[in-house]
């Protein structure tokens, strides 16, 4: 797999993770709500969520190479029209309040990423946009959705250490964030196309 594309492969990852969505910010909130020790709980149940959900995309994807390579093409084209959409709706997106969270629990945090189409479309782009054409192999497949799955970690932790100081960082910058974050996906959806 050439650099560039591991490159973009980490720069999709690290957007897609660190932009906001409904276990970061449901982590933001609970820290704010319950603190760290409360929600310790929920955060948990978001972190082993996001790893099951991004071995299931392997095993999706691996599913289809296998059984049907030809549609991996047109989930490469269905990937970088998500991308697009992503980089469009991040470019307007505004902030807005959030409900508080009832309960900190595990199964709350768990459940939240089992339906979270956000995180499902995250591993399937990113494996059918830059994985797939290199290689059809299950372990690879399953290499590269912990690697996404560790950065999503990574990103929900972040959210919660910093809580307060990305709110208000990115309630007075909001929009030249989202603009540049959005220039950052359009790149990505390019070289998902035409590399």
């Amino acid at each position: 797999m050439p650099v560039h594309i591991i490159g973009n492969f980490l720069i999709y990852c690290v957007i897609n993770a660190f932009t906001p969505g409904p276990g970061n910010i449901l982590a933001l909130n609970t820290v704010s709500n319950y603190g760290w020790k409360k929600g310790r709980p929920l955060f948990f149940g978001i972190y082993a969520g996001y790893y099951v959900v991004q071995i299931l995309c392997a095993v999706i994807v691996y599913g289809v190479v296998a059984f049907f390579p030809g549609l991996m093409v047109i989930l490469k084209y269905i990937g970088t029209a998500y991308i697009l959409w992503l980089a469009f709706q991040i470019a307007i997106s505004r902030p807005h309040s959030n409900s508080s969270a009832r309960s900190a629990s595990f199964l709350k945090g768990f459940m939240l990423q089992l339906v979270n189409v956000k995180i499902y479309l995250f591993g399937i782009t990113a494996l059918t946009g830059y994985v797939v054409e290199y290689s059809s192999s299950f372990f690879m497949y399953l290499f590269f959705v912990l690697i996404i799955a560790t950065i999503g970690t990574i990103a929900t932790n972040t959210w919660i250490g910093i809580g307060y100081l990305i709110n208000d960082f990115y309630l007075k910058r909001y929009k030249i964030i989202n603009i540049i974050l959005s220039i950052l996906l359009l790149q990505c959806a390019y070289s998902m196309l035409f590399h």
